[in-house]
């Protein structure tokens, strides 16, 4: 916790460095910590009306509650906006009233979120679970300083500088890279281990639900400190100096963990900045690096949508050492230089946080460098086993040699690569994402129609044309328009929806065979790999043995069903109708949760079923029944060999759905396909 608390502060104390984002499993205090900041910050005085918070001394010249004349001033606490999931982006930026613009010629403007946040606190719960488009508004406000709201020709812009903060539980999905980057900071949070300190949180707890006005009394007067720390360290900001060493040491950092562009550089020499003005010190020097570098870059080092945040701290401190700050004075033994002076900063350079030696987030990659060299290896079959000892080898990793798996080892999958493209027919009406076609909030306007609710989207040729045939019936006079409710329309637009691909897998004996487990999985990561860059919820559901198992329950967690397939066994009977029966289920109950999501199946199967006489007869019952509620299906036919039944294609065709062989799934050979299969009379013109 005490790297979140560091976090938070210098974000109070610079929200230049950009926010911060909070990662952590559920039940780590998360939203209480960031709750609590408001009530540290200070108090901030703003124009006495202005519902856009601005500043007595430098109002916004753009305010559409300006100008602002000299007049009465308001002092008031700053803060803590709250930002819902469901948000819509008309609520975070303001609503125009595109009726009365039109028909009156008047701005009226709602402010929205942003405007209440201005010189506050703007907090996200759940940021993970937000719209894509709605993350990146928030954020361009954040680096921008200013939102603004343009609706057919109306525009209007106000100032929005806040604090932003938001947090999340990986468990429910990753932030996408791109908008990753855009969070000055971020942190690894985990509920402590240690008894004695897990008693002393439930003994906190316990007393202030007791007496909440108690415990905030005896609180208050660290609050204060706090508080005043914070308003110390805001005015000896400008006077900090950051030395040309200092900022060597910054970009050689980011340069060794090569990470894209360059926020980053100027994130950490932000940072660095703030937390030498927060220890009370003039001058950045190298622990105000080395923390600047344990906040801002963890999550900048992601390279694949499955990877997860981490840095390598032993990478930086030599990174650090390499370009440190030469001697003033001569050194023959210039060797010892950088190992035995300790770091340039001093002691406690850190401002409160925790010692290198206990890092938020880098366990999880130190053993990552390790691992091509671990898995080389299992690409060849005559590989010894004797070189790596069984207890030492991570459990997904394939072993040597080309038998199949006993029923309890997972395979390894094979390298991911761009697939072909699977839509649900139809248009829908589901949340926006990038697979099937939709009406959606985004896209090419295909037609017009009345508003339904609160007019957002204009059509203005539509509009003009309705209200052109009654003009004179109005009485119009002069140039302007004669305007009713009913002349207005909106605009339809027509983009792409986000759906649920809920995966049936083949985890059976008849699949174990490891090449082939292999690619079956590969082919597997390559979907989750396009279902991750085509915002879709995911779910998997695998059947061996004895019956069908809920793997994983639908969720925006891609990262968890490449886990999940990862530590994926094999082995015993084909129970192939319950895992279709099963698939029934999960949809039936997501129809529910979320009616406008629309579902695609994918089957990874050979088609073979056991469990006695009449099995594939119940494995095509159970595939019309699914067919019969118009679920949208893909059979990915996993059979091999010289020999082949044509099952899978059999059971396809009850499905209503796709086949697609291992092969054919390649988004590249189908391309090879197309051009195979081209006539001769193109294949000459061409």
């Amino acid at each position: 916790m005490a790297d979140l608390r560091l976090g938070l502060l210098l974000n109070a104390v610079s929200p230049a460095v950009g926010g911060v984002l909070v990662r952590g499993e559920k039940g780590t205090a998360k939203s209480t910590m960031v709750r609590a900041l408001a009530g540290l910050l200070p108090s901030i005085a703003v124009v006495e009306g202005c519902r856009f918070a601005c500043d007595p001394a430098s109002p916004d010249p753009q305010c559409p509650d300006g100008p602002h004349a000299a007049g009465p001033v308001a002092d008031r606490a700053a803060r803590l906006v709250e930002l819902p999931v469901g948000v819509t982006e008309d609520r975070i930026v303001g609503s125009l009233d595109l009726e009365r613009a039109l028909a009156e010629g008047v701005k009226a403007y709602e402010p929205g979120l942003l405007a209440q946040a201005h010189r506050g606190v703007l907090y996200i719960d759940e940021v993970n679970l937000l719209q894509d488009h709605v993350v990146d508004l928030l954020l361009d406000a954040a680096a921008m300083g200013r939102s603004y709201v343009e609706r057919e020709g109306v525009s209007v812009r106000h100032a929005a500088r806040f604090l932003l903060v938001g947090t999340m539980n990986p468990e429910e999905g990753e932030l996408r890279p791109q908008l990753l980057d855009r969070f000055g900071l971020t942190v690894e949070i985990a509920a402590t281990r240690d008894p004695a300190e897990r008693a002393e949180v439930v003994r906190r707890r316990l007393a202030y639900d007791a007496d909440p006005a108690a415990f905030a009394t005896a609180c208050a007067a660290q609050e204060r400190a706090l508080a005043e720390r914070i308003t110390t360290a805001r005015a000896l900001l400008p006077s900090v100096l950051l030395g040309d060493p200092a900022l060597r040491q910054i970009t050689a950092v980011c340069a060794a963990f090569e990470v894209d562009g360059l926020r980053a550089d100027i994130v950490m020499a932000r940072t660095a900045v703030a937390l030498a003005a927060w220890d009370g010190r003039t001058a950045v020097n190298e622990e105000d690096v080395r923390q600047a570098a344990r906040l801002a870059l963890p999550h900048r080092r992601r390279r694949n949508p499955f990877d997860a945040p981490g840095l390598d701290e032993e990478q930086l401190d030599r990174t650090l050492s390499e370009h440190a700050e030469e001697p003033a004075d001569d050194n023959p033994d210039g060797d010892g230089d950088g190992d035995d002076d300790g770091p340039g900063g001093g002691p406690d350079g850190g401002g409160g946080a925790p010692e290198p030696s206990e890092p938020a987030g880098p366990e999880s990659t130190g053993p990552e460098p390790a691992e091509p060299e671990s898995t080389d290896p299992g690409t060849s079959q005559d590989a010894p086993t004797q070189d790596a000892p069984a207890e030492s080898a991570p459990p997904r990793l394939p072993r040597p040699g080309g038998a199949p798996a006993p029923e309890s080892a997972p395979v390894a999958a094979g390298e991911p690569y761009r697939t072909r493209l699977f839509k649900v027919p139809g248009t829908g009406q589901g949340t926006q994402g990038r697979r099937s076609p939709a009406e959606t909030d985004g896209g090419h306007t295909i037609r017009s129609r009345r508003p339904q609710g609160r007019l957002t989207r204009l059509h203005l040729s539509a509009t003009l044309q309705a209200a052109a045939p009654h003009q004179l019936a109005r009485g119009r006079a002069g140039r302007a328009l004669e305007l009713r409710t009913d002349d207005f329309r909106e605009q339809v637009r027509r983009g792409r929806e986000s759906n649920l691909v809920l995966f049936v897998v083949d985890a059976s004996g008849s699949m174990a065979a490891r090449q082939r487990m292999t690619a079956v999985k590969g082919a597997v990561l390559s979907l989750l790999m396009d279902a991750y860059q085509r915002r879709d919820k995911i779910g998997m559901i695998t059947f061996r043995g004895a019956g069908a198992e809920l793997a994983l329950p639908p969720t925006s967690s891609v990262e968890v069903g490449a886990a999940r397939l990862e530590q994926l066994p094999t082995g015993g009977r084909t129970p192939l109708a319950a895992g279709l029966l099963r698939a029934h289920e999960v949809l039936r109950l997501e129809r529910l949760r979320d009616p406008l999501r629309r579902p695609l199946l994918v089957l990874v199967t050979d088609g073979r079923a056991t469990g006695g006489r009449g099995a594939l007869a119940q494995a095509e019952q159970a595939a019309a029944l699914l067919a019969g509620q118009g679920t949208a299906a893909v059979v990915l036919d996993c059979e091999s060999g010289p020999v082949r039944l044509g099952l899978a294609r059999t059971l396809a065709a009850r499905l209503r759905a796709t086949t697609v062989t291992l092969d054919e799934l390649r988004a590249e050979g189908v391309a090879a396909l197309v051009h195979a299969h081209r006539s001769p009379a193109t294949r000459k013109a061409a």
